[in-house]
């Protein structure tokens, strides 16, 4: 989605990276926000890349934080792989073969899903309607109201990135929450500077026509927020 306001409506954009389950990173980030924004004042958006689940210890915490925006700035949410996976599951539990390798049995976990047998890639239809029961109504909404992209001014949000060559506006889903090596070796002008996350790397990544600021932090505890304002760039860290 294009924001519709002016492109002065907000002075500062605060840029979240991978969360993946990690509310404990989510939550000091969030105080460190509050603190920024009391600081240089509330002209300002946040924006979540996407993964708020799998890998880490407590995916359904950090859904039941973002759910009501905790943020002291208007809010989107993107998608992530991630996401896709969870809601992939839910319609098709075979999927779990999948999503098992990929961090989803700590989600279950956090949820109250019994995850042993699954280790062994029984019982996918099970663990899929327990979810089910176990998912509050808040959360199946916000992942449904998760937003594949956003722009605003010279820049463009996604997870993963976009497939080089394509228009920014009509590129698929498939490569918003997946793509790597197309995107990450290409050094074209993409019509703005893609901010992305989904590819860990040890410190944020600022390039011409890119910035990965995925900072590993399911197994890191560095999850990063880049904070845009104009044509200059500031960085908090957990």
């Amino acid at each position: 989605m294009d924001d519709a306001k002016s492109s002065d409506e907000y002075s500062r954009l605060y840029v979240i990276g991978d969360i993946h389950g990690r509310l404990d990173l989510l939550d000091r980030l969030i105080a460190a926000i509050e603190h920024d924004v009391e600081e240089h004042g509330p002209k300002a958006i946040t924006i979540t890349l996407g993964d708020y689940v799998d890998r880490g210890t407590d995916s359904r915490g950090v859904l039941n934080r973002l759910i009501d925006n905790p943020f002291p700035t208007p809010y989107v949410a993107l998608k992530g792989n991630h996401e896709s996976l969870l809601a992939a599951f839910l319609a098709d539990p075979a999927v779990g073969t999948q999503w098992r390798m990929l961090g989803g049995l700590e989600t279950l976990h956090s949820y109250g899903v019994p995850v042993s047998s699954l280790a062994f890639s029984k019982n996918y239809e099970e663990a899929a309607a327990r979810l089910r029961v176990a998912m509050p109504p808040t959360h199946l909404g916000f992942l449904q109201s998760l937003k594949s992209w956003y722009s605003y001014g010279k820049y463009f949000f996604c997870h993963a990135g976009v497939r080089p060559g394509v228009p920014l506006d009509r590129q698929s889903d498939e490569d918003l929450f997946w793509i790597r090596d197309e995107f990450l070796r290409s050094k074209i002008d993409f019509g703005k500077i893609v901010v992305h996350g989904h590819t860990p790397t040890p410190e944020p990544e600022v390039l011409p026509n890119r910035i990965n600021i995925d900072t590993g932090a399911f197994v890191t505890g560095k999850l990063t927020c880049i904070v845009l304002e104009g044509d200059q760039h500031r960085f908090i860290f957990t």
